[in-house]
């Protein structure tokens, strides 16, 4: 994982939520929901989510499996984890978590029902790696979900791409003081694969038994789905 990456992230870390609430008037936590229910879990349900950050997605998780189920966050930066204990407990929710890469997890095989990774795949060195080692911990039958940006076209496209050039980088740098961190956040997401370019790299994983995309927000965000083979 690349260390320019993680120094970035534990830099905006402290204002991390705050500019995801601003930036994406709140609509980031509806996405969110959608990725929960494309993944199918239900109370009962063990869930590792990769790259929790502030463990926004986990929290979800844990608010659908409830108290028989176990929901684990991981993240290779440091200063994010460290925020997401106190969400959890002032939400009254028990979750696991722990500092790990996505690409090399600290989990056997099968142990899971369900994996998860928000906003984080196209920030990893090799995203059909980071596939393959979530696929590997869920069992035969559940399913890896990949919640992510999209390139939306048309003049809502247009639009998109003005607010991520020109507005994102503006107020995230006002909120934060690190306008270069999302000038990054907007270059990896405009040029990571989305739509057809993603569920063919979910192909080259070769773990996936039927993969389904589902498009949010005109565009703005995709649910991929696996389910492990």
């Amino acid at each position: 994982m690349s260390e320019q990456v993680q120094q970035m992230f534990s830099q905006i870390a402290p204002k991390y939520d705050l500019a995801n609430g601003v930036l994406s008037l709140g609509t980031h936590q509806l996405w969110r929901r959608a990725a929960v229910k494309a993944s199918q879990a239900t109370a009962g349900s063990k869930v590792l989510d990769c790259a929790t950050g502030t463990g926004d997605l986990a929290l979800a998780f844990k608010r659908t499996v409830g108290t028989s189920g176990r929901v684990v966050g991981t993240d290779f930066c440091a200063e994010m984890l460290e925020l997401a204990p106190p969400k959890a407990a002032a939400a009254g929710l028990e979750i696991e978590f722990a500092q790990a890469d996505a690409q090399h997890l600290p989990y056997g095989d099968r142990l899971f029902d369900v994996a998860s990774i928000a906003f984080g795949i196209r920030n990893v060195d090799d995203p059909v790696k980071c596939l393959r080692e979530m696929g590997r911990v869920v069992r035969p039958g559940g399913r890896v979900v990949v919640l992510e940006f999209g390139q939306p076209r048309g003049l809502f496209g247009a639009l998109f791409r003005f607010y991520s050039t020109y507005v994102l980088p503006f107020v995230g740098g006002l909120i934060s003081g690190k306008r270069d961190a999302y000038q990054y956040l907007d270059r990896t997401a405009a040029a990571f694969p989305s739509g057809d370019g993603f569920t063919d790299l979910m192909k080259k994983a070769g773990v996936f038994a039927d993969i389904r995309d589902q498009s949010l927000t005109f565009g703005t965000v995709h649910v991929y789905t696996g389910v492990v083979a």
